[in-house]
């Protein structure tokens, strides 16, 4: 199984340079994360049980080194009630920036995906969202038939792409691993 990815951009911004570099550091983090060892890795951290840093930690080296993302940036949201609040990652592109966002066992049970959104929606300084969440989970060993989450999220965050749900965020690129 290889990492997809959906792009979905706000009509009117689709042609911005933000966009366009925000588009092609997706295009950089799919192609690595399709590479065999890291499928396997990946494969490896999605078991039931373990938690979604485990899949961040297959890939941090390269988001940080190769990327230039930074750990939990703390500062984003220091104009909101919620100063503790902040992503696993961000990195600034042009006068804005990206949040990356690693999902696994709670993306649509507890709604992290749509929080992870609005993080990215109320965040100054920025209008991008890299989102990862498991194509398909299983919560434990015992589960015969996993929950298939990529095209739920999909379907889930696409109307927020559609007039008249346009919002802050300007591009998001939906990675399932």
């Amino acid at each position: 199984m290889s990492v997809e990815l959906e792009t979905l951009l706000r009509p009117d911004k689709q042609h911005h340079p933000e966009t366009i570099q925000s588009a092609e550091l997706a295009d950089r983090l799919r192609s690595h994360l399709n590479t065999p060892v890291m499928l396997r890795a990946m494969a490896e951290a999605n078991r039931p049980g373990l938690p979604s840093r485990n899949v961040q930690d297959t890939f941090v080296r390269y988001a940080e080194g190769e990327l230039g993302f930074h750990s939990e940036a703390k500062g984003l949201f220091g104009e909101y009630e919620v100063p503790n609040l902040r992503p696993d990652y961000y990195r600034p592109v042009g006068t804005s920036g990206i949040l990356l966002e690693v999902e696994r066992g709670k993306t649509t049970q507890n709604n992290m995906d749509l929080l992870d959104f609005w993080k990215c929606h109320i965040c100054t300084r920025a209008h991008y969202l890299f989102l990862l969440v498991p194509q398909e989970l299983r919560q434990n060993e015992k589960q015969v038939r996993p929950i298939i989450v990529f095209p739920l999220v999909a379907k889930r965050l696409r109307a927020f792409f559609q007039a008249p749900n346009l919002t802050n965020v300007w591009g998001l690129f939906l990675f399932g691993y």
